[in-house]
């Protein structure tokens, strides 16, 4: 199973969202599991992961079935010095038992230009860093998943969920 995660922070609270799908090209969902969290930590800069990573450890152990990779909106490395990002902390809670890929929608300082993907017509990559799976790789499965626009289907479907427009 694949598992995608996406936050959204209202003040000291946050909407942690998360889908299950069996398969690269899918268009549905097997299953979905949203958290409210509330006394979250606060934003400190470049120390994202202190905010969001207990967020998405909620919602996995609130999972029925232990997925097989997960994705990440975010990076999971940081830089073209490999920093370590919210998918690294991520990776690391886990025992390094599950592979992550982040996917971001904006360049951070020093994104290695290998990390970007164009998808459908967009010009604006996304920026695909890994662990645990070959980057390569990772970035295959990003580019094959369904959808015809820079976002994938299920990625703007998690994101939407995060923020109460879809249910």
């Amino acid at each position: 199973m694949i598992f995608a995660i996406d936050c959204q922070y209202y003040d000291d609270t946050a909407i942690a969202a998360g889908i299950l799908f069996e398969n690269w090209h899918d268009e549905e969902i097997t299953a979905k599991q949203v958290n409210t969290i509330e006394n979250i930590a606060p934003y400190e800069p470049g120390q994202f992961y202190k905010r969001e990573l207990p967020c998405i450890l909620s919602v996995l152990k609130s999972l029925d079935t232990q997925p097989d990779i997960i994705i990440v909106d975010g990076y999971v490395t940081l830089s073209s010095a490999q920093k370590p990002g919210l998918g690294m902390h991520l990776y690391e809670a886990l025992e390094q038992q599950i592979p992550v890929i982040g996917v971001a929608k904006r360049s951070f300082v020093d994104t290695p230009k290998e990390a970007g993907i164009l998808r459908g017509k967009s010009e604006n990559p996304l920026y695909i860093s890994s662990v645990g799976i070959d980057l390569e790789q990772a970035k295959e499965h990003i580019l094959h998943m369904h959808g015809k626009n820079r976002h994938p289907t299920l990625l703007k479907y998690v994101d939407q969920l995060a923020r109460g427009i879809v249910t």
